[in-house]
């Protein structure tokens, strides 16, 4: 299976009041390993990083001037994701700015180039509720070392989410293996021995009529048992 951990950082986080997507990071996955192949660029937003936003990523006007538009790097982006099961964590956050970026440059939606999509944060949540799930407090639970991450930035992040997923989702592929290897088309059924009927003796169903009378008499006539062996 081929899945694209992305992440993105933008120049605000409201995307109804215009902020736009300044860097794209995805690492592929294929059969719960990393292929090496992955997406990264910069991008010009055309307009200002909010100051709240550089305080999380560090990335400014300055360095994004001469950075390409999305348009520009729209085809290579949708043919990396296309088919693929994205993974991201807050994916309601990614997607809205991504579908909005992919919309401007007249391209398909996240949903109609994605097979699905994992959100990271839910499934976190559901695995450690009450817990703190954000990505640094992912790392630190599944001691995954993310001391290189002084601020956030697209392409580490999805490189540290790839190595949080697999590790939070790694007791489902044993439970996998475990079930292919028992279920394959290789696998060899194991020779059962005949079971043994082991029958009550005469003084077992003596006592167990006794049993039963006694429950009769107590109940007053209401003895499930001898009513379904009547």
């Amino acid at each position: 299976m081929r899945q694209v951990v992305l992440d993105t950082e933008t120049t605000g986080l409201d995307v109804a009041r215009g902020d736009r997507v300044i860097e794209i990071g995805c690492v592929e996955l294929a059969n719960r390993g990393l292929t090496g192949r992955r997406f990264h660029c910069y991008l010009n937003p055309e307009r200002e990083v909010e100051a709240g936003a550089l305080a999380i990523h560090g990335i400014d006007d300055e360095f994004l001037r001469d950075k390409p538009k999305f348009a520009e790097i729209a085809d290579e982006f949708v043919e990396f994701v296309s088919g693929a099961e994205l993974v991201i964590h807050n994916a309601a956050f990614d997607i809205g700015f991504l579908d909005h970026e992919l919309g401007l440059a007249g391209r398909p939606q996240v949903a109609e180039l994605a097979r699905r999509v994992i959100d990271t944060l839910k499934l976190a949540r559901d695995h450690h509720p009450g817990r703190k799930n954000s990505l640094a407090a992912l790392c630190e639970r599944y001691s995954i070392d993310h001391s290189q991450r002084t601020l956030h930035g697209a392409l580490l992040d999805a490189e540290l989410l790839a190595d949080v997923y697999l590790a939070m989702t790694r007791g489902q592929e044993s439970l996998l293996m475990e079930f292919a290897t028992a279920e394959g088309a290789d696998a060899v059924p194991a020779e059962r021995p005949p079971l043994e009927i082991l029958r009550a003796t005469e003084d077992e169903l003596r006592a167990h009529e006794r049993v039963l009378a006694e429950i009769e008499r107590e109940s007053k006539g209401r003895c499930l048992w001898l009513r379904a062996e009547g």
